[in-house]
């Protein structure tokens, strides 16, 4: 495989790590939707990672999901700010993401399979 090709790997890798981990986070919030004082958490990594590309200094190895707490959701008078609506149409988002990054890099190793394939 070429540089270019492990990087695509990577990125798509790594996307796929962050998808699972707000997957994580998103059943977290499910999960205490009736907790006093809970404030909602959120997976940020596709808005850091374009800022590292975007900055063209490289080094994406060191862009990770950053878990951070949400002060834009509104808080019931309990303290709790989960909103269920909210938490379940960014599950069936995630879930999308998650499938278009696994069918990229399905497509990819399915490239490089066919060209194995034809060199023999």
């Amino acid at each position: 495989m070429e540089a270019g090709s492990t990087g695509n790997v990577d990125l798509l890798m790594r996307l796929m790590n962050a998808t699972a981990e707000r997957s994580r986070v998103i059943s977290s919030n499910i999960a205490n939707v009736n907790t006093p004082g809970y404030r909602r958490q959120v997976v940020q990594f596709e808005g850091l990672l374009r800022d590292a590309l975007e900055s063209g200094k490289g080094g994406l190895e060191g862009v990770q999901p950053a878990i951070v707490e949400d002060t834009l959701t509104p808080a019931r008078p309990d303290g709790n700010n989960v909103n269920l609506e909210l938490e379940l149409n960014a599950e069936r988002q995630n879930r999308l993401l998650y499938e278009t990054y696994a069918a990229m890099l399905q497509s990819h190793f399915d490239l490089i399979d066919t060209s194995i394939q034809s060199g023999r």
